[in-house]
C-alpha cells in the first residue's frame, strides 16, 4: 500500500504535503510546532488536519505491520498462494486482514478439527464438490472407524458437514458480503428487561432502527443500557437472504445427493459460526463510530471551553457553593494569588444569610472585589439569591458569574492541588480554582484531567486512551495557539507547550525558582535536560515579557530573529518599537511579501506571519471569543414564561442540541431542530460551547425542572 497516496486521497490534499508532513514527524516534531512553523514545507495545512494525517499515518502503519505478520505466519505454514498475498496487500482495514487471516490461525479444537482427526475430510469433499452419483450415505459407509469412534453414517455425515459449516464460515468473501448486507438492512433492536421499571432509557424499551442509520448518541445510550443490564440489545439481520446467497455460493451443481445436505451445511455454519461474530464485529464498529463522533464533539467544546477569554485585572472572589459544610470562599488578585480564604454559611441546615452578607461585604471591602464566581453545583441556585439581595444593598459595583465548576473537586483533591495549596483544605482550593478559571480558563483548566471538564457526553463509556488522547492533543493545540508566559507558567500549563514533557516543565519551573526569572529564550537552554531539538520545538511558544529581546515577547521563533531584524531595519523600525506598538502600519509598508521575502532568505508564509505577530506582539487568540455574560440580578424558573427572549451563554454541545445557562441556574435545552431555519446536520454548526446566543422560551416543565428554547426567533 502506498500510505502517502492513501492519505492524501482521504484528505483531499496533495501528496508532496503529506510527504513533507510524514518527513517532519518522523524526525520528532509537535503537531503545533509544524502548523506554526514548518508552513513552507506543507503548504500551510491547519492543525486539525495534521492530526487526523497523523491519525491514519499510525493507523495505516500499524495495518502494514499487521499485514506482513500475517503473511509471514501463512508462509510459514507452507500456504501461502500469490492471490492470496496479493489480497492481504490490498486489504485497507485490520477487519479485511482478520478475515483473510481467519482459516490459518490457531484454532481452539473445534467440531470441525475434530471431524478432521476422525478421518472425516475425504467426505466433506466428496459433498463440497457435488460430483458423485451415490448417495452420501452409501459414500459415508466408506468412512465408518470404530478406532476413531466413527460408529455410524449419521456420525460420518454430520462431521462431514461440520468439516464444511467451518469452510463456509471461514471464506473471507463470504464474510465481506454478510457484513456489508447487515450493514445495509440489518435493524438494531433494543428491549426492557423489567417493562415496569423506571429508568433513563425509556425510550428505548421498544426500540429498534436500521443499523444504517442510527445517530451516535443513542448507540451510546444502548451500550450503556445493556452495560448496566436495563437493557438487551441484538441485530437482526436479513437472515433469508444471507443464507440465499450462501446457498448460490456454495451449491453450484444441481445434485440432489448433496443438495439438501449443502443447504443444512449454509444455514449451520450462518446460525452457529458466522451470525453472532459478524453481529459482535458491526457493533464494535458502530460504537467506535459513535465514538469518534462523541469525541469530535467533547474536542471541539473543549476548545471552546478553554479558549474564552480571561477576564483581567480584576479582584475576584471565588464562591464554592454548599449546603451543610458551608460556602467555601477565597479572595484572589489579578495575578491570580490567594488574598484570604473564608467560609460562610447563608444555605440550610444554618441560614445564616444575614451573617454571610456582612462577612462577604467586609470582603469586597477591604479587597475591593469587582466579582464574583460562582460555582455552579450543589446550592449555587440558593447562593445566587443570597448574593444578588446583597449586591442591591451594596454601594460598590460588584457583578457575578457563574462558572461550569466542573472538575474543580477533582482538581481540589489531587496531588497537584496540595502541592499548590498544602495549608488549604479541599473546599478553599476549589473556591480559588473557581475564581481563577473565570480569570484565566486555559492556566486554570490545564490542571484538570480533560475527562473530567464535563463538555461531552458518555465520556466514560469511551475508549479511555483514545478520548484521552484526542483531548489531550486540544489542550496542547490550545496552549501552543495562546503561547505561555515563560516567567508566571505552571508546571500543569508547560507540560502541554510543544516538545516538553512534566519532567521538562518541572526542571523549567525549577531554574526559575532558583534564578529568579528568565531574561531571554535562550536560557532555556540552561535547563536541564533541556536540548536543542526541545528548544526548537517549545521556543516559539515561550513568552518573556520586559525581556532582553523583544523578540521573546512574541510568537516569532528564535530561528527567524535574523529575519525578522532585517525586515525592521529594511522598513526603518527598530526592535525597540515592537513593545512600544509603534508597528501597526508594518503590513502597508510590507505589501511586497514576495519580493521581501526572496531578499531576507525566508519562506513567504513565514514573513506573513512575522508581520502579523509584529504589528500586534503577543496578541490573546481568545479576545476575539464571547465574553461571559455578567449578572447582578437573578430570575427563577418560576419566573420564565413561554414566549420570553433571553440572552444565554451555551454550556455544552451534543449530537441532539445545546444546553443554554439562561441564568435560571437550569439549563435549557435548544433541539437541533430549534437552531436554524435551514436543515444542519449537528448543532455544531450553528453553535459553540462559550457563545452568547439570544433564545426564546418554548416551553418550562417546574416538576421535571426542564426548559424547551429555540433560537428560531
Amino acid at each position: 500500500m502506498n500510505i502517502t497516496k492513501v492519505i492524501a486521497s482521504e484528505l483531499e490534499i496533495k501528496t508532496s504535503q503529506v510527504e513533507a508532513v510524514i518527513q517532519l514527524i518522523d524526525e520528532g516534531n509537535t503537531i503545533p510546532f509544524i502548523a506554526r512553523y514548518r508552513k513552507e514545507a506543507h503548504g500551510g495545512l491547519n492543525d486539525e488536519v495534521l492530526r487526523d494525517l497523523d491519525e491514519r499515518l499510525t493507523y495505516l502503519r500499524n495495518l502494514e505491520e499487521r499485514k506482513a505478520a500475517v503473511i509471514k505466519s501463512i508462509e510459514e505454514q507452507e500456504k501461502l498462494t500469490p492471490e492470496l498475498q496479493k489480497d492481504i496487500e490490498d486489504a485497507m482495514t485490520l477487519v479485511a486482514v482478520e478475515d483473510l487471516y481467519r482459516p490459518y490461525k490457531q484454532k481452539r479444537r473445534t467440531r470441525a478439527t475434530i471431524a478432521k482427526e476422525k478421518g472425516l475430510e475425504g467426505l466433506s469433499n466428496i459433498i463440497w464438490l457435488q460430483m458423485t452419483k451415490n448417495s452420501i450415505e452409501k459414500e459415508a459407509e466408506q468412512y465408518l472407524n470404530e478406532e476413531k469412534e466413527v460408529h455410524t453414517v449419521e456420525e460420518a455425515i454430520q462431521g462431514a458437514m461440520d468439516i464444511l459449516a467451518e469452510g463456509v464460515s471461514d471464506n473471507a468473501q463470504y464474510r465481506t458480503w454478510i457484513r456489508d448486507i447487515t450493514w445495509k438492512e440489518g435493524v438494531l433492536i433494543s428491549a426492557a428487561k423489567d417493562k415496569e421499571a423506571e429508568s433513563v432509557y425509556e425510550m428505548y424499551y421498544e426500540f429498534q432502527e436500521p443499523v444504517s442509520k442510527m445517530a451516535g448518541y443513542r448507540i451510546l445510550a444502548v451500550n450503556r443500557g445493556e452495560k448496566e443490564k436495563v437493557l438487551t440489545v441484538k441485530i437482526a439481520a436479513p437472515e433469508e437472504k444471507i443464507i440465499r446467497y450462501l446457498e448460490k455460493q456454495v451449491i453450484v451443481n444441481d445434485n440432489p445427493n448433496t443438495k439438501e445436505i449443502l443447504q443444512a451445511v449454509c444455514e449451520d455454519s450462518y446460525h452457529r459460526l458466522i451470525a453472532d461474530s459478524i453481529e459482535r464485529d458491526i457493533r464494535n464498529e458502530m460504537t467506535e463510530h459513535a465514538e469518534d463522533g462523541a469525541i469530535e464533539v467533547f474536542g471541539q467544546n473543549l476548545n471552546q471551553l478553554l479558549m474564552q477569554p480571561p477576564i483581567a485585572g480584576q479582584i475576584v472572589l471565588g464562591w464554592d457553593p454548599a449546603f451543610r459544610t458551608g460556602c467555601k470562599l477565597a479572595v484572589v488578585d489579578a495575578t491570580g494569588k490567594v488574598l484570604d480564604t473564608k467560609v460562610i454559611y447563608p444555605t440550610a441546615p444554618q441560614n445564616k444569610v444575614e451573617e454571610a452578607k456582612r462577612e462577604v461585604s467586609k470582603l469586597i471591602k477591604k479587597y475591593g472585589i469587582t466579582l464574583i464566581s460562582v460555582g455552579n453545583g450543589t446550592a449555587s441556585r440558593e447562593s445566587e439569591q443570597v448574593i444578588v439581595d446583597m449586591l442591591k444593598e451594596l454601594k460598590e459595583p460588584v457583578q457575578y458569574v457563574i462558572v461550569n465548576e466542573a472538575g474543580a473537586s477533582v482538581y481540589s483533591a489531587s496531588k497537584l492541588a496540595t502541592e499548590e495549596f498544602p495549608n488549604f483544605d479541599v473546599g478553599q482550593r476549589s473556591a480559588a480554582s473557581i475564581a481563577r478559571r473565570l480569570q484565566d480558563p486555559l492556566a486554570e483548566l490545564v490542571k484538570i484531567d480533560p475527562k473530567s471538564i464535563g463538555v461531552g457526553q458518555y465520556q466514560h463509556d469511551m475508549n479511555q486512551k483514545k478520548l484521552g488522547d484526542a483531548l489531550s492533543a486540544v489542550v496542547e493545540d490550545c496552549v501552543n495557539r495562546v503561547g505561555v508566559d515563560l516567567n508566571t507558567a505552571s508546571v500543569s500549563l508547560l507540560e502541554y507547550v510543544s516538545g516538553i514533557s512534566k519532567a521538562l516543565a518541572k526542571n523549567i519551573v525549577a531554574y526559575r525558582e532558583a534564578n529568579g526569572s528568565f531574561h531571554n529564550r535562550k536560557e532555556l537552554l540552561k535547563v536541564a535536560k533541556l536540548g536543542p531539538k526541545a528548544y526548537e520545538q517549545c521556543a516559539g511558544f515561550m513568552r518573556i515579557s520586559g525581556g532582553e529581546n523583544p523578540l521573546d515577547g512574541t510568537s516569532v521563533h528564535p530561528e527567524s530573529y535574523e529575519a525578522a531584524t532585517k525586515l525592521l531595519t529594511k522598513l526603518g523600525y527598530k526592535l525597540a518599537d515592537i513593545a512600544s506598538g509603534g508597528l501597526i502600519g508594518l503590513s502597508l509598508a510590507a505589501k511586497d511579501t514576495k519580493g521581501l521575502s526572496k531578499d531576507l532568505d525566508i519562506g513567504e508564509m513565514t514573513l506573513k506571519d512575522i508581520i502579523k505577530e509584529l504589528e500586534k506582539p503577543a496578541r490573546d487568540p481568545r479576545d476575539e471569543m464571547p465574553k461571559p455574560i455578567l449578572r447582578s440580578d437573578v430570575m427563577e424558573m418560576k419566573d420564565l414564561k413561554e414566549g420570553m427572549i433571553l440572552k444565554g451563554t451555551v454550556r455544552n454541545v451534543i449530537d441532539f442540541g445545546a444546553f443554554i445557562d439562561i441564568g435560571v441556574h437550569q439549563d435549557g435545552l435548544v433541539h437541533i431542530s430549534q437552531m436554524s431555519s435551514k436543515f444542519i446536520k449537528h448543532p455544531l454548526e450553528v453553535v459553540s460551547v462559550g457563545d452568547i446566543v439570544e433564545v426564546k422560551i418554548l416551553g418550562v416543565d417546574l416538576q421535571k425542572k426542564r426548559i424547551q428554547l429555540t433560537m428560531k426567533l
